[in-house]
This record gives C-alpha cells, structure tokens and sequence, in this order.
C-alpha cells in the first residue's frame, strides 16, 4: 500500500510538471482527490484491511493528501500567474492613440416637455403630486364618478391585475387622493404628471402613454369659474407651443366634470389656414377639461354647495410631438440616439 501510495504520488508530481494550463489542472485534481478519485479509491478498500494496519495506512494516505493539496495549489497559483502576465503582454493599450469621439446622451423630449409644464405650474402657484400607477379601482373609476357599471367605462379598456386592482388608465385618479388627503379642505392647486395604461387593438395607439392633469379646487365665494379655467389653459398652451395661438372650447362629456369641454388650438403649422396637420380644419384638439363634478367633489370630502373648481388634462407625448415637430410617435419609444441629441439644441 506503501508502494502504491508514493508511486502516485510521483506520477502526480510528473504530471504537474508536464501541464501547461488551470483546466488541465483542475481535471487532475478531479482525478486524484475527487470522490471517485485514486486516493479516495484508496481509502475504500481499507476495509479490507487488519485493525492493525488500519491506522498506519490511514496516517500514510492523509500525509499523502495533504502533500498533493499543497503540490497542486502551488501549481494553481504559479499558472494563474503565468495567466496574468499573459493577458497583461497580450492586452496591452497605447495610450498615445487618438481617443475615439463618445456618443454623448440628451434628456429625452418627453423629460423636456415634463420639466417645462412642472416649471410653468409650479410659477403658477401649483404643487406637483405624485400617485402610484398601480391603482384602485375605488380612486380609478369609483371615486371619478364612474361607478361599477357605469356606461362610461366602457370608453377605454384596462389592465386589470386583480378584480380590484389596475394599472391606471389616466392620472385623474391621483386628483381624487389629493382631495381625500387634504383633511383641513385648503385650496387645491395640484398637477400629476405620470405614465398611464389602456389596451390598445390598434397601430395608431400605444398602450402606454403618458398625462398630465391639473386640478384646482376652493371655495365658491372665491368663484373658481369657466374663465379662470380659460386663462390657465392659454397660458399653458402659449407657453408651450406659441404666442399666436388661439384656444376654441367644445362641448364634451366627461364623467368627472360638468360642463365638460374638448379644447382645440389653432394649427401650429399652417396659422389655421388648413393643412393636413389639421385635416383643413385649421384647429388641433389639444386636451380635456371642465368644472369639477359635485358628485367628485362630494365623494372625496368635499361639499359641493361650499366648494368647487376646475380640472383639465391632456397627453405629453402628442404635446412632446407637437411642441417638437415630430411627425412619429414611435420615434419617442426608439432611444435612438441620432434621433434623441438633436434637441440639445431646442432649448
């Protein structure tokens, strides 16, 4: 047994020497020391020996183990090293080469338009609020004065997640927890920007775009009216996208505000001569808004006999598009940084 042992151990001490690379290496590790390896083969058939003898070999194989541990580690090291100054040779980097020009990133369209309606607002006198996007149906429908059934939900189809959660289908709902958290019923004057959600069975629409919606609510012996609502919107829509703009209201319909009104904009491109921007029309529909409904205001804590104000609301990406001149809103989704470092320069 004593033989067999040192015999090994020579023809391990041989082959380490003879090998060139870790892979190598490790396989003769596998092969020796492994659970299927020659010593521990070796330490198997020690049951057929005495009870004498037992100890001896026993003592003999570990002694043996642990040299061919140390043999073998050492050879790991001193290839690692080899491996090390190979890279290091081989890879070497002249930094007297001429650098190469990097791609330098922008802020995207959609982050400018953003930053510019916040700016405008928050000079205005209005806070930005937050909301998840994840939402209740309670503050997405229920608390807009869209109850379970209501025909006006069929306007637009979810995600729903759960029977009861979804992914918001406009920031509207962030105007009803800004109600509810405001306990002492100070004045209001809030926007949300932020992504929404809607499924989508055509090529003309994303299923996610984003909106930003503006509320304001306060007493009525202040008189928060249609003309308040008016002035917000032409400063809004001048600042954003001209000073020779003229603003047009529509009658409309939307669930949370009465009267409700489609606003259009004067063609941007063609001064409202006509043109197929505007499909001869000479006006652009550019967002939504109304007086806030007394039930809304009821069901968020407020009386609708003391209080009352206006809401409003329109898609940053059509006004990104528009503001931008960008024919395609694909383009805004592509991270195409050709597309994207051009605006570097707009502002």
């Amino acid at each position: 047994m004593k033989e067999k042992l040192e015999k090994m151990k020579e023809q391990v001490k041989q082959k380490v020497e003879e090998i060139k690379d870790l892979q190598a290496l490790n396989d003769l590790r596998v092969k020796i020391l492994g659970k299927k390896g020659e010593l521990t083969e070796i330490l198997r058939g020690m049951k057929d020996l005495s009870p004498e003898e037992r100890p001896v070999v026993g003592n003999l194989v570990n002694r043996v183990r642990d040299e061919l541990e140390v043999l073998l580690e050492q050879a790991e090291k001193e290839l690692q090293q080899k491996e090390l100054e190979r890279k290091l040779n081989e890879e070497k980097i002249d930094i007297t080469l001429p650098s190469s020009k990097i791609i330098r990133g922008s802020k995207h369209p959609i982050n400018r338009t953003i930053e510019q309606i916040q700016d405008l607002f928050v000079s205005m006198g209005y806070d930005v609020v937050d909301g998840p996007e994840l939402e209740t149906d309670e503050f997405c429908f229920e608390r807009l004065n869209l109850p379970k059934g209501h025909p006006a939900r069929d306007m637009q189809d979810s995600f729903y997640i759960t029977p009861e959660y979804l992914l918001r289908t406009q920031t509207s709902s962030v105007q009803a927890r800004t109600m509810l958290a405001n306990t002492e019923k100070t004045p209001i004057r809030m926007i949300c920007t932020g992504k929404t959600y809607r499924r989508e069975d055509d090529a003309t629409h994303s299923h996610q775009f984003n909106q930003v919606e503006g509320l304001v609510i306060d007493k009525k012996e202040r008189n928060v009216s249609l003309a308040d609502l008016k002035g917000t919107l032409e400063v809004f829509v001048k600042e954003m996208l001209g000073d020779n703009l003229s603003l047009r209201f529509r009658p409309s319909y939307f669930p949370f505000t009465e009267p409700s009104y489609e606003v259009d904009v004067t063609c941007f491109k063609c001064g409202g001569k006509g043109c197929s921007l505007c499909k001869q029309t000479g006006w652009i529909e550019i967002l939504g808004a109304g007086m806030v409904h007394p039930n809304v205001l009821e069901m968020n804590g407020y009386d609708p006999k003391q209080y009352g104000g206006f809401a409003f609301g329109t898609g940053i990406d059509r006004l990104a598009m528009f503001k931008y001149g960008i024919t395609d809103m694909r383009y805004l989704y592509t991270n195409d940084v050709r597309f994207l470092k051009q605006f570097d320069r707009m502002d």
